[in-house]
């Protein structure tokens, strides 16, 4: 679990600091950069499609996680457009909610008691 939760760290640093030298550099208009990449047909677009999959995917787990409740509804939403800005900081919590323990941490304390 400490590597996991080093790795966590790593990332949110580095993706804090991208974010922000790339905002400065490039401004904050993400989306349409974001969507105009993927209509060009290019290998940028194809990336970014997959990666949208992928944010949607880790959105469904946050939401399914915590029983498509209002919160998990919104905390899901939250994550496909916050990536792993939101996911990297809720697991880094999570797993010390969980006590380390890997199961309670990816499937939630009310289904391991099922």
């Amino acid at each position: 679990m400490t590597a996991f939760r080093s790795l966590l760290i790593v990332f949110i640093v580095c993706i804090t600091s991208i974010t922000v030298l790339v905002g400065i550099k490039n401004g904050w208009n993400l989306l349409p950069v974001f969507f105009d990449d993927m209509v060009s047909l290019t290998w940028p677009g194809q990336f970014n499609f997959d990666f949208m999959c992928f944010l949607i995917l880790s959105g469904l787990w946050l939401a399914w996680r915590h029983h498509f409740s209002t919160g998990g509804i919104l905390l899901g939403i939250a994550g496909v457009f916050g990536g792993i800005m939101l996911l990297a900081p809720y697991l880094l919590f999570e797993s010390y909610r969980a006590n380390g323990d890997i199961l309670e941490l990816f499937a939630g304390k009310k289904r391991l008691l099922k």
